[in-house]
């Protein structure tokens, strides 16, 4: 697929690189009890003597010296039980407190609103200006992928405006669902060449899509402004071929397919012109979906070979509800809205974790994700702030330490403040801003690269009439 380079008009698209494949620990345990005995037997005059008890070498469990051990590619054992989760349960600990920012320049382009780890240098990200490219955090380098267009007309009814707010890969990660040319078209490409493979324009949304979630790696769900929820099956005879078609003039062929079910929420008494499904979130654990929608309400559906409504239930904080995560060792969902972040157990009548409140000035949180027992959230005023959910409570910076004592926790919470990123100077900015020179980012996206310790954010101004970015690489 030919790739459009910022400062290019043809290039060819830097190859996207496989993702580095984990290693494992494996050895052997070999013992020398048989052959000792053999030998002792043989060796005695007066015939085979009884056998000692052997003494077994005692198992170092520190997971110091398991470590140790893995560094130096020692294969003298199994590994030491469990020890993985717990070096897992000590990153995502310890980490945040570690990260670093390097800023990413984007140019002129307008409000990162999604993003996703490609590989260990590459993210692919999607803005308010409707523009899909993948950034090398290691080079700068931004490569544009063409946006797939509508068969049929749709410029008279969309706003180009509303940009892209959505990105997924498949959990194989080899399909990446986004929206097209139009808002409210799901576009899937092929991975790792970015080659289209379908778009979904037929008889599926009438308005933008916001939120995307992929339930196998043929099936995902699209969410949109128009109320409605949309379940697309791909065929996978369109994508297992790895050379993508092409017309007479070159440009690529791709399907065009329709929804294999469409469901519309519920309305509800106190706002039912505002049931604008927002962000949706699917447990592979439970087979089910979760979505979010403006009018307050938390919706779960059972997903099997199509879409079953179980339950409808109004959040706690209404105002706001953009995002939303869930936890696959817990099966909780988060819900981010103006101020708190909201925590449901479906599986519960009532709800015995309380709500976290942000706490930056009513600016909303704008991206979460779980990973373990560690929320991370991304707010409207820059900063990402990190809560523990066992503990209930956020994390803390550590106290500088002493001659005579360790860090320990100084009862700050843990914030990391975001750079300031670009942001246009223009009439609005001067006109009804004051031409205010430090304006905080709304944090709209952040992705994890565990593997590798980074983590991307990306988002810009609030204010919707603004115009600029931000991306940093936190390491």
């Amino acid at each position: 697929m030919a790739l459009q380079q910022t400062g290019s008009r043809k290039r060819k698209a830097p190859a996207i690189e496989a993702g580095a494949a984990g290693s494992s620990c494996q050895g052997s345990a070999a013992g020398a009890a048989g052959a000792a005995g053999a030998a002792g037997a043989a060796g005695s005059p007066e015939g085979p003597l009884l056998p000692k008890k052997q003494r077994r070498r005692a198992t170092r469990r520190s997971l110091v010296h398991y470590l140790q051990g893995r560094e130096v590619g020692a294969r003298g054992g199994a590994g030491l039980p469990g020890s993985e989760g717990e070096l897992r349960g000590y990153a995502v600990q310890k980490l945040p407190e570690l990260l670093r920012e390097r800023e990413l320049a984007l140019g002129t382009l307008n409000k990162v609103f999604a993003s996703q780890w490609l590989n260990g240098r590459q993210v692919v990200c999607g803005t308010k200006c409707n523009t899909l490219f993948v950034v090398d955090v290691h080079s700068g380098q931004i490569t544009r992928i063409p946006l797939m267009r509508d068969r049929g007309p749709w410029l008279a009814q969309a706003q180009p405006t509303c940009g892209i707010h959505a990105i997924e890969l498949n959990p194989s990660k080899t399909l990446l669902a986004t929206g097209g040319e139009n808002p409210n078209s799901l576009a899937v490409y092929h991975l790792p060449t970015l080659d289209p493979v379908c778009l979904g324009d037929r008889h599926g949304h009438k308005d933008w899509i916001f939120s995307i979630a992929w339930m196998s790696d043929t099936v995902a769900v699209s969410g949109s402004r128009d109320g409605t929820v949309a379940l697309w099956r791909m065929d996978p005879d369109v994508f297992n071929g790895s050379i993508a078609w092409h017309n007479d003039a070159g440009l690529p062929v791709y399907a065009h397919i329709r929804p294999r079910d469409v469901e519309t929420i519920p309305r509800s008494s106190t706002s039912p012109s505002n049931r604008k499904v927002r962000a949706l979130a699917f447990s592979g654990k439970n087979q089910e979906l979760g979505a979010v929608s403006l009018d307050g309400y938390f919706h779960l559906w059972k997903a099997r070979g199509a879409l079953s409504r179980l339950l409808s239930v109004r959040l706690p904080y209404c105002r706001e509800n953009v995002c939303l995560t869930f936890c696959d060792e817990l099966s909780l969902y988060a819900v981010g809205s103006q101020s708190h972040v909201s925590f449901l157990d479906p599986r519960q009548g009532h709800q015995n974790i309380r709500p976290l409140c942000s706490r930056e000035g009513g600016t909303g949180v704008r991206s979460l994700s779980f990973y373990q027992h560690v929320v991370t959230v991304g707010t409207g005023h820059g900063s990402l702030l990190f809560y523990d959910i066992r503990a209930q409570r956020f994390l803390e910076e550590r106290a500088s330490a002493s001659r005579d004592s360790s860090p320990g926790p100084s009862g700050r919470k843990l914030k990391l403040t975001c750079g300031r990123g670009w942001l246009n100077h223009d009439d609005l900015w001067v006109n009804y801003f004051g031409g205010m020179g430090d304006f905080p980012n709304a944090l709209y996206t952040h992705c994890y690269n565990w593997p590798e310790m980074k983590l991307f954010v990306a988002g810009g101004p609030l204010p919707s009439g603004l115009h600029g970015n931000y991306a940093g690489l936190w390491t």
